[in-house]
C-alpha cells in the first residue's frame, strides 16, 4: 500500500475525533487511546501538557503496547504506562465511598480527608468533581436509600433498623424523617397513611391547588380547573391520603396564592421538598435565582457543579412540584427565549413580565447573569 502523502496524513488527523481530544486534553479520554509523536519518538496520553504537536507528526494508538510495537517510548512527563491522575483519583474516591457506606457514623470531613492523604479542601473538592455531590450530601443519600431498601425487605421497621446498619433504635429514628421523608411505618407501608392537606383558591393566572404535610408545602400546581390539578396531585403522590385542609391550614393557601400574585415578594411558606439528590440541588439553586432574573439550563447546571448535566437539569425544571416557591420559571433556553414550562408558557411569561415590572416582548425576558451560586 502505498504511504500517505504528508497532506493526507494531515488531513486524517484533523478530521479524527481524537485529535480534539488531544487539543483540549481532556482527561476521560486517557482511557480511550494514546498518540505518539514521529519526529520525538515519545508517546503519551491525550492529557498530557506537553507542547501541542503538529498534526502531521500524530500517531494514534490504542494501547500502550501497540505504541512500544511501532518503536515509541513512553513519555517522562505524563507516565502513560502508569495509572492516570484521573484513574488514580477514581480509585481513592471509591475508596471512601465504600468506607462511608460501611460506616454506622458518619466520618468527619477531616477523617475522609486524612484517609485520603489531602487536605480537607482539596479533597472536599476532589470528592464533588469525581461523584457531583459532597461527602455530607454522599453519605445522606447512600445511607437514605440502605433504609428505604431494608424497610421494604425486613419484615418489622426493628429488623430494618439493624439491617441498614443502625446500632440503636434512637439514631435511626433521629434521622428517619430526614432520610425518607416521613416515618418509616408509614414509608414501609408506601405511604398509605400520609396525610396531605388539600386547598384550592384563584389568582390571576388560573386555578392554584396547594397541598401539605405536617412538614410543609409539598405541592402548588397551577392550571385552569381543580379537577384536572387534583388528578395531577394524586398522580404524584399515589399512596398518600389526601383531604381538605383545616381552617389553620386554609392560612398557608393564602400565603401560596399571594406568592403566585406576586413572585417578586419574600413571602415565607414552610416547604416538604421531596425528591432525588439532584433534583434536591437543582431546585435549591433555582430558590437562588433573583427575582427579575433568569438562567439557562446550563447556566444551573454549571452552579451545581455538573456542566454536562443541562438536559437533566431541565427533567429536574419538569419534576418541579411546587410552582413559584421554586421557581423553575426563571430558567429559559440557551438564546434566552423562554422554554418548556409545565404550567404553560403564558403563565411563565406573565410571572417574568411581573417580576420584571414591565412586560417583555414576545421573544422572552430580558438576560441577566444568573445568581445560582450565590
Amino acid at each position: 500500500m502505498q504511504a500517505k502523502q504528508p497532506a493526507e496524513q494531515n488531513d486524517a488527523i484533523l478530521t479524527d475525533p481524537r485529535w480534539q481530544a488531544l487539543c483540549t486534553r481532556h482527561p476521560n479520554a486517557d482511557y480511550a487511546f494514546f498518540y505518539a509523536v514521529v519526529t520525538t519518538g515519545v508517546f503519551c496520553r491525550p492529557s498530557c501538557r506537553a507542547r501541542r504537536p503538529r498534526p502531521e507528526n500524530v500517531r494514534f494508538f490504542s494501547t500502550v503496547r501497540e505504541a512500544e510495537a511501532a518503536g515509541f517510548r513512553a513519555c517522562k512527563r505524563c507516565r502513560p504506562k502508569e495509572p492516570s491522575v484521573g484513574a488514580k483519583n477514581a480509585a481513592m474516591i471509591a475508596d471512601i465511598c465504600r468506607l462511608i457506606e460501611q460506616a454506622e457514623n458518619t466520618p468527619s470531613l477531616t477523617a475522609l480527608a486524612e484517609r485520603a492523604g489531602l487536605s480537607r479542601f482539596h479533597f472536599h473538592r476532589l470528592f464533588k468533581a469525581v461523584t457531583g455531590v459532597t461527602p455530607a450530601e454522599y453519605a445522606a443519600a447512600r445511607r437514605g436509600a440502605r433504609v428505604r431498601s431494608a424497610l421494604r425487605q425486613s419484615a418489622t421497621v426493628t429488623e430494618a433498623i439493624y439491617g441498614a446498619g443502625f446500632s440503636t433504635s434512637g439514631r435511626f429514628y433521629e434521622q428517619a424523617d430526614a432520610m425518607l421523608g416521613m416515618q418509616p411505618a408509614v414509608f414501609r407501608a408506601g405511604g398509605a397513611r400520609e396525610e396531605i392537606a388539600v386547598a384550592s383558591g384563584n389568582s390571576s393566572l388560573g386555578k392554584v391547588l396547594v397541598a401539605q404535610t405536617s412538614r410543609g408545602v409539598c405541592a402548588i400546581l397551577l392550571g385552569d380547573a381543580e379537577e384536572p390539578l387534583m388528578q395531577d396531585l394524586r398522580q404524584r403522590f399515589p399512596q398518600a391520603t389526601l383531604r381538605p385542609a383545616s381552617a389553620d391550614e386554609q392560612k398557608i393557601v393564602g400565603r401560596a396564592i399571594r406568592r403566585v400574585e406576586t413572585p417578586e415578594a419574600a413571602i415565607d411558606l414552610p416547604l416538604d421538598i421531596q425528591g432525588t439528590l439532584f433534583q434536591k440541588r437543582v431546585w435549591k439553586a433555582l430558590q437562588k435565582i433573583r427575582p427579575g432574573t433568569t438562567a439557562t439550563y446550563a447556566e444551573i447546571a454549571a452552579a451545581v457543579e455538573m456542566p454536562q448535566a443541562a438536559r437533566a437539569v431541565a427533567g429536574a425544571c419538569a419534576a418541579n412540584k411546587i410552582a413559584v416557591a421554586i421557581p423553575c420559571h426563571r430558567v429559559v433556553g440557551k438564546n434566552g427565549k423562554l422554554s418548556g414550562y409545565r404550567w404553560g408558557i403564558a403563565r411563565k411569561q406573565a410571572l417574568l413580565a411581573r417580576e420584571s415590572g414591565a412586560r417583555r416582548p414576545k421573544g422572552g425576558p430580558a438576560r441577566t447573569r444568573p445568581t445560582a451560586k450565590g
